[in-house]
């Protein structure tokens, strides 16, 4: 069972790594065995995240600072990654942002970063990346929507567009790489905890989402690691063009 999931002789790229979601699934990884590549804006926090990643494991950890809404740093992280790994089998397009506004009140500015950061990126890194998997006949690719991609909420115009995208966006390309032994799917997280949220949300929109789910409470970004490793690995083979929505029951509670 363990060899289902094992990771050895991997590599992954994960953007957004230095924190949150991102960090949680390249500890995870690399637990089971991967070499890790982990991309965000901030130095000096991937600086300590990579330390953190690879605390105690035999793996190589390395980290790269590039900003997913410059199309040219996007192309300029999948040729980094490949020039010091030589390879990239698993792909998590996790780096994305929000910017609340209702749909009289969005910016021109906000939408295109949005746009560019949440969903190009990810089209790029895999346009970038797919040609070495197809050759090694073997990948994955996981795209980080959300559940506000499969549902909605007032003001989140351009993040719930953009993680909608997503949904299409994988459902497409599994089919245009089914042949080639690549998979490709979206994890949907519902109320995760993590800086993003804690940023833009009051304590009372924080109650209320907790209230939506099923289980009475926010989820801690470890608890990705389980369905972003299955859908990683060998347990997930059969898996692709489908979204796994990891939400605590938050659509399942519609009334």
């Amino acid at each position: 069972m363990n060899k289902l999931f094992d990771l050895s002789g991997r590599v992954a790229l994960v953007t957004g790594g230095s924190k949150g979601l991102g960090k949680a699934m390249a500890r995870g990884f690399a637990e089971a065995g991967a070499d890790i590549m982990i991309a965000s804006r901030n130095e000096e926090e991937l600086r300590a995240a990579s330390m953190a990643v690879g605390a105690g494991l035999n793996t190589r950890v390395e980290w790269m600072a590039f900003d997913l809404a410059d199309r040219k740093q996007t192309l300029a992280l999948a040729d980094a990654a490949l020039a010091r790994f030589g390879r990239v089998d698993v792909l998590v397009n996790n780096a994305g942002s929000n910017v609340p506004e209702a749909i009289d009140a969005v910016t021109d500015e906000n939408w295109d970063r949005i746009v560019e950061l949440n969903l190009s990126s990810c089209m790029r890194l895999t346009r970038a990346l797919v040609p070495q998997m197809k050759a090694r006949h073997w990948g994955r690719v996981i795209h980080i929507s959300s559940v506000l991609g499969l549902g909605g909420k007032q003001g989140r115009n351009a993040y719930c567009a953009t993680k909608s995208a997503l949904v299409g966006l994988a459902r497409a390309s599994a089919l245009d790489l089914g042949a080639f032994n690549i998979t490709v799917n979206c994890i949907a997280p519902g109320p995760f905890l993590t800086d993003l949220p804690g940023k833009i949300l009051t304590e009372a929109e924080k109650q209320v989402f907790a209230g939506k789910t099923a289980l009475g409470r926010w989820a801690r970004p470890e608890e990705l690691v389980g369905p972003a490793l299955l859908l990683a690995s060998e347990a997930g083979s059969y898996i692709t063009g489908t979204t796994l929505l990891v939400d605590g029951g938050v659509l399942a509670n519609t009334l």
